[in-house]
């Protein structure tokens, strides 16, 4: 009994530590089960107070087994406290070219964690808000079950 319990509080130990611990923000929005709107936003807002330090931006998806597509595009809007706009299409792979898909997971989800931009300097402080449009080229994407931003300070550059 010992032996469990001492194995249960190190596998508890090694994920505290492990999970994000350099994170300054991490969120995901469950997306609805009967599609992605084409016109409707995953929005997010993040209060950035460090401008010195070099972030990594990524982008999260989880995808089920049944998504249609092997890619995504996606539409990023990032809006700066000042109201300035800067706008990216991006793309990501979610399957390979053999159809295996790259997310983590088993079962019908997979989650995958894309870079976004690398090594940013955000260059004011205050609230920014990120957007994220399917770009696809369906009105109603089915498959994608939710998507998210996760911002880490980098440890070097």
């Amino acid at each position: 009994m010992t032996r469990v319990v001492f194995g249960v509080a190190i596998a508890v130990a090694l994920m505290a530590t492990s999970c994000g611990k350099d994170a300054v923000y991490d969120a995901n929005i469950e997306i609805p089960q009967n599609g992605w709107s084409s016109d409707s936003l995953a929005t997010f807002t993040v209060d950035i107070t460090d401008t010195i330090s070099a972030h990594l931006i990524y982008i999260n998806i989880r995808n089920t087994t049944s998504y249609p597509n092997s890619n995504l595009y996606l539409f990023v809007q990032t809006n700066s406290p000042s109201e300035a706009i800067l706008r990216d299409t991006v793309e990501y792979f979610l399957a390979d070219t053999k159809g295996h898909w790259t997310g983590k997971g088993f079962g019908a989800l997979r989650d995958n964690q894309f870079p976004y931009k690398q090594y940013v300097r955000f260059p004011e402080e205050g609230t920014y808000n990120f957007n994220l449009q399917q770009g696809m080229r369906t009105h109603n994407l089915n498959g994608i079950a939710s998507v998210g931003i996760r911002i880490e300070k980098a440890t070097s550059k």
